[in-house]
């Protein structure tokens, strides 16, 4: 019996997707100098797309790693941004049209993800973050130092953001996308107004969370009144924020609620933040480790809850490593899509090699230390070194050090703030 994961499906707007497996986003600290896609990201594409095995090779969906709306507000020093007017230059265009082109040479739908941090933004980028209100990430030990308070935005200041969104959803057209999917995730600031923990705003924009969900949802439609009504757009939101009286699941469901009556082309579930390393498979409140116990996909069941509600196509993420658990999914949680990323990193030709019934089990290293924070960050840190091998041609590396990897991962992060900040300036 043929596995449901390469049974194509059509989203709303018509667009045929040949597969169920998503590659989602992680590598948002790729970027070559100038905070624009290279040869580096377009290797590691290339190598996802898996181009020279057949046009049909490739994840249904490749979804990027974060690409900012503003260059003033980034994930990390190595990230991409594309705004309004970057396209102007001709050699930037190429640069973004030939990344383009590689996420596309399997037969994927090359969908960008569009962000921005808000408060999660690092210290050491040298500028005040922002956010839905005065806030900062709380983190134990050593890793608190890393985040500076934030100020809370403006009302003009949000409607610039939410035109920036729009821009750069439209840039991404034009440079041969096929579509983008709004971060309303893990901590960033779209989450961060979501959140009651972290949005206290007595105006429109705060309070119930009819009014914390504006944000969202007027992003969304300013995005669809630029766009093309083939091009994707898809939201990413948090199942929850697993930390106590934050944006819980119930809150999720109404939420993709409102988005059924948006034209939105899927919702991908996830959960957590910088605090509550959810996607990581860690959660503050503890309820995430006693909901998965015996189960590596994260948010199952938060997915399977979710499904009763939403109307679009659902894509769940969080921890999948073995082909049995992405049918599993699709055959018992309701959702359309399952989106890998690690994995990915640890096995570039996965669609390939489960198509074939083999390497159905992808080990991925990890850092089991006592400090979850740290131990988060370098779990992240051995998965970049493997993106950065796949991006220079190499290998992926069988034996890492957690370690080794971290301290290697805030060199290399070092350098790259120290390139952002002389860039930025030049701007200016």
């Amino acid at each position: 019996m043929p596995s449901p994961l390469f049974t194509p499906f059509t989203l709303p707007n018509g667009v045929i997707i040949q597969n169920r497996l998503c590659k989602a986003a992680m590598e948002e600290n790729m970027a070559e100098a100038g905070q624009v896609p290279g040869q580096a990201l377009v290797n590691l594409y290339e190598s996802w797309s898996n181009a020279a095995a057949g046009e049909d090779a490739g994840p249904g969906i490749m979804l990027s790693g974060n690409v900012m709306v503003d260059p003033t507000a980034m994930t990390g020093p190595g990230g991409v941004v594309l705004a309004a007017g970057t396209l102007d230059s001709p050699d930037l265009r190429e640069k973004f049209e030939t990344w383009a082109k590689a996420g596309k040479a399997g037969g994927s739908k090359f969908v960008m993800q569009i962000s921005h941090p808000g408060r999660q933004l690092f210290a050491n980028m040298g500028i005040e973050p922002v956010s839905a209100s005065d806030t900062k990430v709380t983190l134990e030990g050593m890793a608190d130092k890393m985040f500076a308070p934030a100020r809370a935005l403006s009302e003009d200041e949000i409607r610039g953001l939410i035109r920036r969104f729009a821009e750069t959803a439209l840039a991404a057209q034009a440079a041969g996308f096929d579509g983008v999917e709004v971060h309303s995730a893990h901590g960033y600031l779209i989450a961060q107004f979501l959140s009651p923990l972290t949005n206290f705003r007595e105006d429109a924009w705060g309070g119930p969370l009819e009014n914390r969900a504006r944000f969202l949802l007027e992003i969304v439609r300013a995005i669809r009144d630029r766009v093309n009504s083939d091009f994707i757009v898809g939201v990413k939101l948090n199942s929850a924020d697993f930390q106590r009286g934050g944006f819980d699941i119930a809150d999720s469901e109404q939420v993709v609620d409102w988005l059924n009556g948006e034209a939105v082309d899927f919702v991908e579930i996830s959960g957590g933040s910088y605090e509550s390393s959810a996607m990581m498979g860690n959660s503050q409140d503890g309820r995430l480790e006693s909901s998965t116990a015996k189960r590596e996909l994260y948010f199952f069941d938060f997915a399977k809850r979710i499904s009763e509600t939403a109307k679009m196509p659902l894509m769940v993420t969080g921890g999948v490593t073995k082909r049995e658990t992405a049918e599993n999914a699709l055959e018992e949680a309701g959702v359309d899509f399952v989106g890998l990323g690690r994995a990915f990193a640890y096995n570039p030709t996965l669609v390939a090699d489960w198509r074939a019934n083999t390497a159905t089990e992808i080990h991925i290293s990890r850092a089991n230390w006592k400090d979850k924070s740290m131990g988060s960050l370098a779990g992240m840190a051995m998965t970049k070194q493997q993106l950065y091998r796949l991006g220079d041609g190499l290998p992926i590396k069988t034996k890492q050090n957690a370690l080794l990897a971290l301290l290697g991962q805030q060199i290399k992060t070092g350098k790259l703030t120290k390139r952002y900040r002389a860039w930025l300036e030049r701007q200016a």
